[in-house]
């Protein structure tokens, strides 16, 4: 007797693209190792930044935030990242930084997926004392980082690359304490009727 094919069981059309996203802190070992996995392509593989991996000192007290989809509910898969630390090297509690900003190359059309992690990482820094959040930016971004209210405030070179350091207008970023449930965001695909 033939073993039925796993397809026959799935009713998802085989284009099928999940339209909902949970942004979150990262709370269980699978999302912090698909994080540190999607960071490899796009930091590693797809940029060359880093050789091999782009792990390094900050990631031992740093916290993870992901996007991960859901389908019926349920997470599926992490397709986006940023990592956020206070600065306790610099004597001056309140500091925070944002870095490893990362979204799979497959749904970077999907909307507003760095959008909204930046989104969580300002807020829930501002929910923890956070008066000045920073973040080391690629030159191609500053546009983005601009019309989500952060001030660019001098041009770096980091890694070989174009940077800008900038700073989030923390009166765009109400605090935000319930960061393991986070915010949910849909495709704009999928709120236009196209399907993703």
């Amino acid at each position: 007797m033939r073993c039925a094919d796993p397809v026959d069981y799935c009713e998802l059309p085989a284009h099928f693209a999940p339209c909902e996203f949970r942004i979150k802190w990262a709370d269980s070992a699978w999302e912090r190792d698909e994080a540190h996995r999607l960071r490899r392509a796009v930091f590693c593989e797809e940029q060359g930044v880093f050789e091999g991996d782009d792990i390094d000192a900050i990631d031992a007290q740093a916290q993870l935030i992901v996007a991960v989809t859901q389908v019926g509910g349920m997470p599926d898969q992490v397709v986006g990242t940023v990592r956020i630390h206070e600065d306790r090297r610099s004597g001056e509690p309140g500091l925070w930084w944002g870095s490893r900003l990362a979204v799979a190359q497959s749904f970077r059309s999907h909307g507003k997926l760095g959008a909204t992690l930046i989104r969580l990482a300002v807020t829930s820094a501002h929910a923890r004392g956070c008066h000045t959040f920073l973040a080391h930016v690629q030159a191609q971004n500053l546009p983005l980082f601009r019309r989500l209210h952060w001030k660019p405030l001098q041009p770096e070179t980091l890694h070989g690359r174009a940077h800008w350091l900038m700073q989030a207008e923390l009166d765009h970023y109400p605090p935000c304490f319930d960061v393991f449930s986070g915010f949910v965001t849909r495709s704009t695909a999928a709120r236009s009727g196209v399907a993703a």
